[in-house]
C-alpha cells in the first residue's frame, strides 16, 4: 500500500536543509520565499540549518538528520520543503529515523530526490518531486509550478491531472527579475523515441539520476522489496533527470540501474530536459534513449517538465500515473491509489 499525505489549507511549512543551506549573501531570497508563502496563507517554521553553508553542506550529517527527524515528528508541521538541493544529502540517510516518519509531504528535487525516493521505498509514504522553496518566491507562479499546491491537496483515492508547460527556461537571468522567477522563453516539446505518440501506465518512481544511482545496493534503494510490499508488483514508470552527467556517464548509470533490477516490470521511462547530456565522441543523449528503448522494449519519453530547466510538473513517488504524449504535448494523470 501507498500512503498519501494531504496538504491542508493554511498549512505549516517546515524548512530545513538536509543537503545545502543558504549562504549569507542569499539570505534575502530565502526570506522573500517565506514572505510569499505567508502571503498565500501558509505559516513557515525555519530550521537552523537553512542559514548556514560550508564545505558543500549546511551542517554536519548528524545535525541535518536530527533537524529533519524533528520536523517529521513535529505535529505542528504539515509539510517539509528544503530551500533547494545541493551535493551531499547522501550522508544523512543512515541517520534518518525511517521507522517513525509521520505521514506528511516532503517536496523538492535535485539532491533532495535521494531522500524522497528513500522515504517512499522504505515506508510506502508518497513523496513529492517538484519545485524547491526558493523558486516560489516570485510575485506569481507559472501555471505548471503552481500546480504543486493542487497536487499535494489531492485526497487519497482521488486523481489530479497536469499538462506539459507551454515554455521553459533555458538559462537564469538573475539581473533581470521576473514576476514568476523563471524566464520561460523556449517552446516546450515532449519527445519520444520513434517520434510517435506514447501512452504509459504504472507507479511513479524517480529523481535526479546523479544522486539516486548512489542508492543502488544500499538499504535505501531496495526497489524489489518496495514492489512486493507496497505496490503488489504493479509496473513502474521511472522519471529521471540529469543534472551534470555526460552521455557515457548517464549510460553507465542507466545500465547499472538495469543490472540492479530497477527496470524490471518497467512500463516506460521519462527523462527531463537537461543542460548536461554532453556527447562523448558522437554518442548523443538521443543514442542513449534509443539504446534503452531497444534493450527494454518500452516507450522512452524525454524533454519532459522535470529537473533543472524549469518549470516542473509535480510527480508523486508511489502514485499510479497515466502519461500520454502526442505532437509534443503531454499529460500526467496521477491517481492517489493506495
Amino acid at each position: 500500500m501507498i500512503t498519501y499525505p494531504y496538504l491542508k489549507k493554511d498549512a505549516t511549512i517546515g524548512v530545513t536543509a538536509p543537503s545545502s543551506g543558504v549562504p549569507s549573501p542569499l539570505h534575502e531570497i530565502l526570506k522573500l520565499a517565506c514572505s510569499r508563502l505567508e502571503q498565500r496563507g501558509f505559516r513557515v517554521i525555519l530550521g537552523k540549518t537553512v542559514w548556514t553553508q560550508d564545505k558543500a553542506k549546511s551542517a554536519s550529517a548528524l545535525k541535518r538528520a536530527a533537524e529533519f527527524n524533528a520536523m517529521v515528528k513535529d505535529n505542528d508541521i504539515d509539510i517539509i520543503i528544503p530551500p533547494w538541493g545541493g551535493e551531499l544529502l547522501v550522508e544523512i540517510l543512515e541517520h534518518i529515523d525511517f521507522e517513525n516518519i509521520n505521514n506528511k509531504w516532503v517536496l523538492g528535487y535535485s539532491d533532495v530526490s535521494a531522500l524522497l525516493l528513500a522515504i517512499t521505498l522504505k515506508t510506502g509514504i508518497a513523496t513529492a518531486h517538484g519545485t524547491n522553496l526558493v523558486d516560489i518566491r516570485g510575485e506569481s507562479m507559472d501555471k505548471t509550478t503552481a500546480m504543486w499546491e493542487d497536487v499535494l491537496a489531492t485526497n487519497s483515492g482521488d486523481s489530479v491531472i497536469q499538462y506539459s508547460s507551454d515554455c521553459y527556461q533555458k538559462e537564469w537571468q538573475h539581473a533581470n527579475p521576473s514576476p514568476c522567477v523563471f524566464h520561460l522563453t523556449e517552446q516546450t516539446s515532449w519527445r519520444t523515441v520513434g517520434n510517435g505518440p506514447a501512452k504509459i501506465q504504472g507507479r511513479l518512481l524517480g529523481g535526479c539520476i546523479d544522486i539516486i544511482r548512489h542508492l543502488i545496493g544500499t538499504p535505501f534503494g531496495d526497489v524489489d522489496t518496495f514492489r512486493k510490499h507496497h505496490i503488489n508488483g504493479e509496473p513502474v514508470i521511472w522519471f529521471l533527470e540529469n543534472c551534470e552527467l555526460n552521455t557515457t556517464d548517464l549510460r553507465r548509470s542507466l545500465v547499472q540501474m538495469k543490472l540492479a533490477g530497477w527496470f524490471e516490470n518497467c512500463s516506460g521511462l521519462m527523462f527531463g530536459r537537461s543542460e548536461a547530456n554532453k556527447p562523448v565522441e558522437n554518442y548523443t543523449v538521443e543514442d542513449v534513449y534509443q539504446d534503452l528503448a531497444d534493450e527494454l522494449e518500452i516507450p522512452v519519453i524525454y524533454d519532459i517538465d522535470c529537473g533543472h530547466l524549469p518549470p516542473q510538473i509535480t510527480f508523486i513517488n508511489g502514485a499510479f500515473a497515466e502519461v500520454k504524449v502526442s505532437e509534443g504535448q503531454g499529460t500526467v494523470l496521477q491517481y492517489f491509489r493506495p
